[in-house]
């Protein structure tokens, strides 16, 4: 049987292993041949070492990517490399043995998959994570995960697995289906979070619940959410307040932080802002604090307008430091606005004694008397976008956090928290007008019954909560109803009848009837923290084996066709168009 044994590995040696014989097996990560003599690297798992080659007939036939067994002493390097944590040494190597074959050509360079097209490093992925920054990432991910489970157990959570098959429930986004020869024409759900199950775990009894969970959404990719399946650090607590659940998650993200960067991180207890006040100040109800820029809504101020850009319109205004900005800089951030569907961005300047600007000569004295107590100080540009209320929140956010990259206002060093509070309970629909859920459908309303039985729906407010990071929602969650009653007046009142209400929830529907006690939780994506504390700005470059952003496993090539003798015993008919 041949001999695979290493001594050492490539990245632990170091100038005090000089004169020891070792050997390393790993990839053979570069060659340089220079004159009969050969310069190679070696990478494994734990980092990558210099191989000095003195017989070039020793490397004959190995390329890149080849895996090797190398014998040698370590000697000091004559030319060190400071870039290198082994850059004080090297192995003159003595025996070279191959141990996996590698062809020739690769589809792209290991050290340059960054600069790489993503979809042939998803296609490669197993090559992709042999770039040592890649692979760091993983080990990253990996490390953070251990910290979790040693954090909140030791903060007296208890780590429980909940079912991965279960029934689809209308909880937003759409649900996976999987299908089964168990009962034909049937189907389970893959859970888009374990939200009935934690609930049923206090009314089970047990006092804090946790788990990094695989959630399941049959949703569009963005930048900061991947396709299909993502895990989440879930969290329940019996006979808990609002409170009790940000004090225990400050305290959580505040040792997840300083642990894993040496960003500054906010203090606890964090900034908390009433949904409305957040979308009144900033536009977002994820908000990065670290843009001081806040938001003025001047709609008043023009209420009597002649410009037309602006009758009738809800007009916001951003005023911001913009001393000596020359024209393509304005021209720019319109061109960014209409990229977004806006009609356009208008601004004026102000240089301490008379506003100039694109739309100066449109803007009255009496206006500008309105304008001017918003703060505004010489050196100032005025911003304002001019549209339908929530096209112009939208567009505005857009804005504000253009205007605070461009203007450099943001200190990348920062971390700053804020808890985003006080969510309406019901929202309405754009297309049918009806009454719908805004956020989680289990949350207690703030004022029980009574205001579900006598409030406007659209006044009611939840006890529901996000946590926000530098303009990310890394946390939602909420104090739960624990009343049946409760459970099925807000499920009546956005369309859903009693009837309904148990079949879809009947496990909670019941439980709620058997002594439920008060309970609140949340979950934090797992993957975005990731992203957030690593500075990557894609979620799927911190993702093992992620689905490209069209939602396809490029490596597996799924998802992918089913026979038709399976679709059969499974009750499945397809639909070709």
């Amino acid at each position: 049987m041949a001999n695979y044994y290493r001594t050492n590995n490539c990245g632990e040696l170091r100038i005090e292993n000089v004169g020891q014989k070792v050997v390393l097996s790993g990839w053979i990560a570069n060659i340089r041949k220079l004159g009969g003599i050969v310069f190679a690297t070696l990478r494994d798992h734990f980092g990558v070492t210099q191989l000095l080659i003195e017989n070039e007939s020793m490397i004959e036939g190995i390329c890149k990517e080849t895996v090797v067994r190398v014998e040698g002493e370590v000697v000091e390097r004559s030319s060190k490399n400071p870039n290198m944590e082994t850059g004080d040494i090297e192995v003159k190597v003595s025996a070279v043995s191959v141990l996996g074959k590698c062809q020739n050509v690769l589809p792209f360079e290991i050290a340059d998959a960054q600069n790489t097209k993503e979809e042939l490093r998803l296609k490669y992925r197993y090559l992709d994570l042999r770039n040592q920054e890649n692979h760091k990432l993983v080990v990253y991910r990996a490390n953070v995960l251990n910290y979790v489970r040693n954090k909140l157990t030791e903060m007296g959570f208890l780590e429980v697995q909940t079912p991965i098959l279960t029934s689809s429930s209308p909880e937003g986004a759409r649900d996976y289906i999987v299908p089964t020869v168990n009962a034909p024409s049937e189907f389970y759900a893959l859970p888009q979070a374990p939200q009935q199950f934690k609930q049923l775990l206090m009314i089970s009894g047990f006092d804090k619940y946790f788990q990094v969970a695989p959630c399941f959404r049959n949703e569009a990719a963005r930048a900061d959410r991947t396709p299909g399946e993502f895990y989440q650090i879930d969290m329940e607590m019996s006979f808990a307040t609002q409170d009790d659940v940000f004090e225990n998650c400050e305290t959580f993200i505040i040792g997840l932080f300083n642990k894993f960067t040496t960003l500054d991180v906010d203090r606890a207890p964090f900034i908390r802002i009433p949904y409305k006040e957040a979308i009144d100040k900033y536009c977002s109800d994820k908000p990065d604090l670290r843009n001081p820029l806040t938001v003025n809504d001047v709609s008043d101020v023009f209420k009597d307008t002649e410009f037309n850009a602006f009758k009738g319109k809800t007009i916001k205004m951003i005023v911001a430091p913009c001393q000596d900005k020359p024209r393509r800089f304005y021209d720019d951030l319109g061109k960014l606005i209409v990229s977004y569907e806006g009609k356009g961005l208008a601004w004026i300047k102000y240089d301490g004694a008379e506003f100039t600007g694109s739309i100066a000569k449109f803007v009255t004295d009496e206006q500008k008397s309105g304008l001017l107590e918003c703060g505004v100080k010489a050196g100032d540009s005025l911003f304002f976008i001019a549209d339908e209320r929530a096209m112009a929140v939208k567009l505005t956010n857009v804005l504000r956090n253009a205007l605070g990259e461009q203007l450099d206002l943001i200190d990348k060093n920062k971390v700053a928290f804020c808890w985003i509070c006080d969510f309406p309970f019901y929202e309405e629909n754009e297309e049918t007008g009806a009454v719908d859920f805004s956020h989680n459908p289990f949350t207690m309303p703030q004022g029980g019954l009574e205001a579900l039985n006598n409030a406007d729906p659209l006044d009611i407010v939840a006890y529901q909560f996000d946590l926000v990071c530098n303009g990310y929602e890394i946390l939602s969650g909420a104090v739960r109803n624990h009343d049946v009653d409760v459970m099925v007046k807000a499920f009546e009142i956005a369309g859903y009848p009693q009837e309904v209400v148990k079949e879809k929830f009947g496990a909670l529907y019941s439980a709620f009837q058997y002594g439920p006690p008060p309970h609140a939780g949340c979950a934090f994506g797992f993957e975005r923290l990731i992203m957030i504390m690593t500075g990557k700005d894609v979620i799927r470059d911190v993702i093992t084996f992620p689905l490209n952003k069209n939602g396809r496993d490029l490596l597996m090539n799924a998802p992918g066709k089913i026979d038709e003798k399976t679709l059969k015993e499974l009750g499945i008919k397809t639909i070709e168009e």
